[in-house]
């Protein structure tokens, strides 16, 4: 029975379906000669042996059913000529010769099929590893909540790569592998039906033996896999981390979970490189266990009974040896095939989640913000609990809005929700009384700038990373953006100005110069509805006081949803919203607020005390 993975893997193959076709018809070449390459070590050993069949006229071509026997009795017409006229030297060179020309055919048509099968390899490859990593892009925030990214890495970069190594030598397995067998066998019964009786009484017998040690190897492959997968996240999370874990002494604990993991993997690697190994061997003992039974009963046709040719005999024996060779890669690629198989399921688990955050069909493309965001009892939970409760909020164009609360609260669960990183349980929220779940989310999420708590940057220029919502921007509309950051001041004092690489994470700057790229970034792509989510958090109180005149100067034209943590950076915001446990307790501006002497008054009440 075909497996279903390797049935998924066909719609990958139809781009490159003439390299298919060509590797096969080069396979079955190749396989033809490969037994004619035998063949014409028969004229040769005869000539030798001074056993040439004789042919005193040349032959007729009686039409392409005699073609075979033509060829055969031209070829010893030819040599008995050449024995005569020049002596047995010019016979030999002759044969010599033929022999030559068939084993340069066999592999030259070896060396196209390779051809074939590495350009459908490498392309399947390059298509498998574009469709998954588009896969991982369009795949929702809440997937990577549950699943460890290094799994998922392991699963993008070494399993594609088994797939291509493993399933491709199916193509070997049922072409070129068989055919070499098969056209071997027609000849080997050709020479000798008894002979060849024996033989095929042994290859289901060593077939049986290989399949019955190659059990339970795909089991084996995928505990491996997810092993692999395990071990890459292990290495992430201690890169990611590395100041917590040397902060924590915690270097001894990361190295016992990464030994343990290794440790785990050497033992299925072993397990399953014993049995592979094994494959190989194996299957060449029972060849040549074939052989040995061969030497004696066809020594005793030759010798005693004396019905098989001597020279007939030793090109038998080299053919039967030639089965040798296509039924150990038979056996190899099928322990790698069931590798393949164990990758291909982990490949194929990401590629089939459906994603439940999508574009309808007809979705509206909408390019401008002209009135107002409607939030209208919205109820969302992560997994059982409620985070947030018949929560409702009207924001009008041009004002800005404070979102402010304990921890936990639900307030960064609001940016999460407009973005679309999410979807809401219940309830709807509109912009300009369109449902957003009815945007297109490539339109919805132009209309947005988002600058999140933690500074995300890539390892890449200031310039690349700031330009990533407007790629098209010039150097001038950068430095704009990031006078308004006021991040400028720095950066016109690094080496390579807007084209220094700021390292992996933009580490090789400061918490607070990597949010205010961040913030210029967002300033940058000049969206109608800005979204700050913990902004400032991450800057020292000199760096937030330039940085709050800048976001005040950008906010003067724009919507914005500030989600705060200092009341101090929100006293000017048109409506401040008190959240606790998911629902608003308080609304109102700062002073009427203080007035009411509730929850965000004792909240002012202890940042004060805490400055």
């Amino acid at each position: 029975m075909i497996d279903s993975n390797l049935l998924k893997l066909i719609p990958y193959t139809r781009a490159y379906k003439s390299h298919i076709v060509w590797n096969v018809i080069y396979n079955i070449l190749y396989a033809l000669f490969s037994t004619i390459s035998m063949l014409s070590l028969l004229p040769m050993l005869e000539v030798l042996f001074s056993k040439t069949k004789s042919i005193p006229k040349e032959p007729i071509f009686s039409g392409i059913g005699g073609i075979m026997s033509y060829a055969k009795d031209l070829l010893y017409y030819n040599i008995s000529e050449l024995t005569k006229e020049n002596g047995p030297q010019f016979a030999l060179l002759l044969v010599v010769s033929l022999v030559i020309m068939t084993f340069l055919l066999k592999n030259f048509f070896n060396y196209l099929a390779s051809y074939h099968i590495m350009h459908l390899k490498n392309g399947v490859l390059k298509d498998l590893r574009q469709t998954m990593y588009n896969k991982i892009i369009e795949l929702p925030i809440s997937y990577y909540s549950e699943k460890r990214k290094g799994d998922v890495m392991s699963r993008m970069l070494g399993d594609v790569g088994e797939v291509q190594n493993s399933f491709f030598s199916i193509l070997e397995l049922i072409v070129k592998e068989p055919l070499t067998i098969l056209f071997a066998l027609i000849t080997m019964f050709a020479i000798s039906v008894k002979l060849t009786v024996f033989v095929l009484i042994f290859i289901p017998i060593s077939g049986l033996i290989i399949s019955k040690i190659g059990k339970n190897l795909k089991a084996k492959s995928l505990l491996a896999q997810n092993e692999g997968g395990h071990l890459i996240s292990i290495v992430e999370e201690s890169l990611t981390g590395l100041k917590v874990v040397k902060s924590y002494n915690a270097e001894s604990n990361f190295k016992g979970r990464f030994n343990d993991s290794v440790t785990r993997l050497l033992k299925l690697s072993n397990s399953i490189g014993n049995k592979n190994n094994l494959a190989s061997p194996l299957s060449e003992f029972m060849g040549i266990a074939t052989i040995a039974v061969l030497l004696w009963y066809g020594g005793n046709l030759v010798l005693v009974q004396k019905t098989l040719d001597g020279s007939a005999f030793i090109v038998y024996l080299t053919l039967a040896y030639n089965i040798l060779t296509p039924a150990k890669s038979i056996s190899k690629a099928s322990y790698s095939v069931k590798n393949g198989l164990a990758a291909a399921e982990r490949v194929f688990e990401v590629l089939e989640v459906e994603n439940e955050i999508t574009n309808k069909a007809n979705a509206i493309k909408k390019s401008t913000f002209e009135d107002s965001i409607s939030i209208k009892n919205i109820n969302f939970r992560y997994e059982k609990e409620d985070v947030l409760k018949d929560f409702s909020l009207e924001i009008k164009k041009g004002q800005t809005v404070a979102l402010v609360g304990q921890s936990g609260s639900g307030k960064s669960t609001i940016a999460n929700l407009l973005t679309r990183f999410y979807d809401v349980n219940e309830g709807s929220i509109t912009i300009d009384d369109i449902s957003i779940k009815d945007m297109e989310m490539h339109s919805l999420r132009g209309l947005m700038g988002l600058v999140t708590q933690d500074s995300i940057l890539f390892n890449d220029t200031i310039k690349s990373n700031i330009s990533l919502g407007k790629i098209d921007a010039t150097d001038e509309e950068i430095i704009e953006a990031l006078k308004i950051a006021n991040a400028y001041e720095f950066v016109k004092d690094l080496p390579l100005g807007i084209y220094t690489n700021i390292g992996d994470s933009g580490n090789k700057l400061s918490g607070g110069q990597k949010q205010r790229l961040s913030i210029a970034r967002a300033v940058l792509k000049n969206p109608p509805i800005m979204i700050l989510d913990e902004a400032t958090s991450a800057l020292d109180t000199e760096s937030e006081k330039f940085v709050q005149v800048a976001l005040e100067n950008m906010m003067q034209n724009r919507t914005s949803i500030v989600i705060a943590h200092r009341l101090s950076t929100i006293q000017k915001a048109d409506l401040i919203v008190v959240m606790k446990k998911g629902r608003i307790v308080e609304q109102g501006k700062h002073d009427e607020l203080i007035a009411m002497n509730g929850s965000y008054n004792k909240l002012v009440t202890m940042q004060s005390f805490e400055s």
